[in-house]
């Protein structure tokens, strides 16, 4: 079959032929129809993802939508040790898929699933959401495009979108956000929230964690800060006074702190707010042929590039 084959992190994927998938008895071989190009999947092909096991050759892709023989849409996350879903064909795991109603986009879903599962996980597995403010750094990018609409369908009381660049901060208010606004902005307008989804960590998250708590009125007041994302930076320095001078907690959100279980859990629920057309989702559709060109060529702010075999 054809596939997308990392042969070096130093390089991006070509179109190659690689060997189809075998499995066992519960794993069926089917024909991929869309997969996504997520960040993750990018960090594992550049083996810079914390589960990389630095093995080449390999097949990027994490997820994707597979049509079974009878004509069925499932979505689907490939196991951890399976070959990529950014392949003709690729080997799904029933228990860990989900079938999709019929007259569902494909692409649209490959786009969405992985991006809104982060802040869906974050807030559902991790915060325990009940409702609350919910401060998102990173807003601008399509994972905190879809965290914006996921936390006010959650039941957020207040949402507000925060990142760099002020004209795609304007976006966000048409998804949902009561306020946008530049990071150097949060202390003033997000002192008092209940959780942040940080998609950035690094010097911005040190800067508004740092701010926030100091402008805060009540520092007794909890604040669940939870970690998703490192497109700032992949470490930060944390002062020791600020865990202790308020009411802070820090936690991931990711492989390894959700068991697999609970994710695949959380799937049918959000595969069908995915596929009813609620989440604003922007999905652009690439042949797997093109998978170098779409590897090196910047996506447009809020879009997800999307592998059609």
């Amino acid at each position: 079959m054809y596939a997308a084959v990392v042969r070096s992190f130093d390089e991006p994927p070509t179109y190659d032929v690689f060997a189809e998938p075998t499995g066992p008895d519960v794993v069926e071989v089917l024909d991929v129809i869309a997969a996504g190009l997520h960040p993750r999947v990018r960090s594992a092909a550049n083996g810079t993802h914390y589960t990389s096991e630095g093995s080449l050759p390999m097949v990027p892709g994490i997820d994707g939508v597979a049509r079974t023989a009878d004509g069925q849409l499932l979505y689907f996350v490939a196991d951890d040790n399976a070959v990529g879903t950014m392949a003709q064909r690729t080997a799904v795991d029933r228990r860990r898929a989900v079938v999709l109603p019929g007259g569902t986009d494909p692409v649209a879903a490959a786009a969405g699933m992985n991006p809104a599962m982060s802040s869906w996980i974050a807030l559902r597995r991790r915060a325990h959401f009940h409702g609350g403010s919910v401060l998102i750094l990173g807003a601008t990018g399509n994972a905190g495009q879809l965290a914006v609409q996921i936390a006010k369908h959650l039941g957020a009381s207040e949402v507000i979108g925060a990142g760099r660049d002020p004209e795609r901060l304007k976006l966000l208010t048409s998804l949902g956000a009561d306020e946008a606004v530049t990071l150097d902005a949060v202390a003033e307008t997000a002192a008092e929230v209940d959780v942040v989804l940080d998609y950035l960590w690094g010097e911005p998250t040190e800067q508004a964690m740092s701010a926030i708590l100091h402008a805060r009125s009540d520092r007794a007041q909890p604040l669940t800060w939870i970690q998703i994302g490192s497109m700032a930076a992949r470490e930060l320095t944390l002062p020791s006074y600020l865990l202790r001078a308020a009411a802070l907690t820090i936690i991931g959100s990711g492989q390894g702190s959700v068991s697999g279980r609970d994710i695949l859990a959380e799937l049918p629920e959000l595969a069908a707010l995915i596929t009813s057309g609620t989440l604003a989702i922007n999905p652009r559709a690439v042949p797997l042929a093109d998978v170098q060109q779409a590897w090196t060529t910047q996506a447009a702010p809020g879009e997800r590039v999307v592998l059609v075999p």
